[in-house]
């Protein structure tokens, strides 16, 4: 476990950028579909252009940018160990593709502050999260044992108590890595936040500094907007959309019916 001592220590206001970062290829040759708690061996062969993954949605966000920023691009793949009520299993990352959107959080350390905050936040809210399609996934470079303990631990005491979505072990660092979030100099992940679409496209991000924590109800909204989008692919959604609330047609002339309306 790490100490609060070190983590405190670790909250540098503009942490050194990675001077280069690991993006890699996801294989979508193999892409399994078993649920988290089946085994792996079972793959099965699909395309992301296949009928099947573009029928999910409308609409395709997929910008084939280069490698930074992230958004617009195939999310990497990974396999990894992770905890989910209080067992060991795998996860990988690609076995959502086609299935479910994706809330993947990075947080820096187990047993420190403002991680639990946002932890047990997302797993009070993860039914309302599950009636949108989605699945929540949390990282950090703990081991699994970490992570089990923290578990664990009543909420009291700093502990999260049972969560209703698995807490991802990235103790190679190489998820960390792939998303763009490791502080190489602390060894520690940034509070990156991304959501990937069915199609495995990463429509948003947000990474926070070690001190700030972020917004359960932002991150949903953001999730809500983004679905819309693509089930009315002639609209857009501005500023602080909601659902039920108007949004724009993305035309010179027909976007003047939302600005005279508001």
């Amino acid at each position: 476990m790490a100490s609060s001592t070190a983590f405190l220590s670790s909250l540098s206001p503009n942490p050194r950028k990675a001077s280069s970062c690991i993006s890699p290829k996801p294989s979508l040759s193999n892409l399994s579909f078993n649920g988290l708690r089946k085994s792996l061996h079972s793959q099965t062969s699909l395309s992301l252009s296949s009928p099947t993954l573009r029928s999910h949605s409308r609409r395709s966000f997929a910008i084939g940018a280069g490698e930074l920023p992230l958004v617009g691009n195939l999310a990497p793949d990974f396999e990894a160990e992770a905890v989910f009520d209080q067992e060991f299993i795998k996860v990988k990352l690609s076995d959502y593709i086609g299935k479910k959107y994706v809330i993947l959080f990075f947080y820096p350390l187990d047993f420190t502050f403002v991680c639990p905050t946002e932890i047990t936040a997302f797993s009070d809210r993860h039914g309302e999260f599950e009636k949108l399609n989605t699945e929540i996934l949390g990282v950090s470079i703990d081991s699994v044992f970490s992570h089990l303990a923290w578990v664990q631990t009543d909420r009291k005491s700093g502990g999260l108590g049972d969560l209703k979505y698995p807490l991802v072990s990235d103790v190679t660092k190489s998820i960390s890595k792939s998303f763009n979030v490791l502080i190489p100099d602390q060894g520690i992940a940034l509070r990156g936040l991304f959501i990937i679409d069915r199609e495995g496209i990463i429509q948003h991000s947000t990474i926070n500094n070690l001190a700030i924590g972020r917004s359960v109800d932002e991150t949903m909204r953001t999730l809500q907007a983004l679905q819309y989008v693509q089930e009315n692919p002639d609209e857009v959604c501005p500023a602080g959309w909601k659902p039920g609330e108007k949004s724009m047609k993305p035309d010179p002339k027909l976007s003047k019916e939302y600005f005279s309306a508001i």
